[in-house]
């Protein structure tokens, strides 16, 4: 072979480097390498790939996560003892790193994570050069060990089954709960935060009302105690992003939008009518979820001398309304009721039943969201009804 001949692979070699660095990423599979390095970015689309923790603190990289950890350790010193101050730097790190990989718009950082050994994840952070906190490797170690054995349930799922175990799931034929037939569990789901009998004009009235409020004093109350903000810091950074002037002008201007009259009842609106699909399962969240959400929260973490709890509570917004029964909004009494919707749907529902029951038991049912919680059923105890579901509708009908 002459020399020309033996320098054609090193030149396609040099060919393929240079193609795969100067390509941008988001056509490409992401290295380990980089996926670890903390100041690693990602596109997709031409546009940043961020991720959160609590929902809505957002982050381009690891390496703008590590800053806030330290801010919240500082934030919290004097109040909490060194130990619950490293579990909270550990916590926020772990949900950080898991937010990142666990991308609710690009599979490819969780396709790089599963599709490595720990091994090979060791030794990518080993070679950082970049200063890393107490823990990196052992929460990159986690989330790996956790996603290789677990499949997310949500609506933009890679796995069918994972999309279909979804509550945004669309069911053609409806779901029939409580005597009334809704487009999937989600419509239903919020649908039942609203009192029968409120309207359209009487939430409107009170969205007005809440925007003239001014809420920084409100919520420096809830920041500047741990007892309320730590447990419930995602319902706190929810109502801080859903409370400010064009948050609660956006829902004002949806509920125009679509054509709902002043005297429809809210929760009538989002059954399903003649016409199926009124509200698509992404209206049902952001729309009639976030805005009765925003008035329970704000009736729950208000003084009892507040006037605006007692205004919410005259709307019927101090509880959950089903029937007789009355249920705090933030209790184990209305979080079971998910269990109920879940009995109809892959119990008494043949087709979902048989995908709930053929996924295999050795893969853990998992919902994660941007490292988004939920104030009206925890996402830890979703997971368990879920996964509860699952063992359920694997026995054998009861009247088999």
């Amino acid at each position: 072979m002459n020399r020309k001949a033996q320098s054609i692979p090193l030149i396609l070699a040099l060919i393929f480097l240079i193609t795969f660095f100067t390509t941008p990423l988001d056509a490409q599979l992401i290295p380990l390498q980089y996926l670890v390095t903390p100041s690693t970015t990602i596109q997709k689309d031409g546009h940043l790939v961020t991720f959160a923790v609590h929902g809505f603190i957002e982050f381009q990289s690891l390496a703008e996560l590590f800053p806030y950890i330290e801010s919240q350790t500082k934030r919290w010193r004097g109040t909490l003892d060194d130990s619950q101050l490293q579990n909270l730097a550990g916590e926020l790190l772990r949900r950080g790193i898991e937010s990142r990989t666990i991308s609710m718009i690009d599979e490819r950082p969780l396709e790089t994570l599963i599709t490595h050994t720990a091994a090979e994840l060791s030794e990518a952070i080993a070679h950082v050069k970049e200063p890393l906190p107490p823990g990196y490797l052992e929460a990159f170690l986690a989330a790996q060990e956790k996603w290789k054995h677990s499949m997310n349930c949500w609506s933009a799922s890679s796995s069918i089954p994972g999309r279909v175990l979804s509550n945004w799931y669309p069911i053609e034929e409806g779901i029939l709960l409580y005597g009334a037939t809704y487009d999937s569990p989600e419509h239903f789901w919020q649908a039942v935060k609203y009192h029968p009998d409120i309207t359209i004009a009487q939430l409107t009235d009170l969205i007005n009302q809440l925007e003239k409020k001014d809420w920084s004093s409100w919520l420096q109350r809830l920041d500047s105690d741990p007892n309320l903000y730590l447990p419930n810091a995602y319902a706190v950074e929810f109502l801080r992003h859903n409370l400010t002037s064009d948050r609660l002008r956006w829902f004002r201007d949806e509920l125009t939008r679509h054509n709902l009259q002043q005297t429809e009842r809210a929760r009538t609106a989002q059954k399903r009518s003649t016409a199926p699909f009124r509200f698509t399962a992404f209206e049902e969240k952001v729309l009639w979820g976030d805005l009765a959400d925003v008035f329970h929260l704000v009736y729950t973490f208000s003084r009892p001398d507040d006037p605006i709890r007692k205004n919410l509570a005259d709307h019927h917004f101090d509880a959950v309304y089903l029937e007789a029964r009355k249920m705090p909004f933030i209790s184990e009494d209305f979080r079971s009721l998910m269990l109920e919707i879940w009995r109809v749907k892959y119990q008494q529902m043949p087709r979902f039943r048989e995908v709930i029951s053929g996924i295999p038991p050795e893969i853990r049912l998992e919902h994660f969201l941007n490292d988004g919680d939920s104030p009206d059923i925890p996402i830890p105890v979703y997971i368990h009804y879920l996964n509860q579901m699952r063992d359920l509708a694997s026995r054998p009908p009861v009247n088999e």
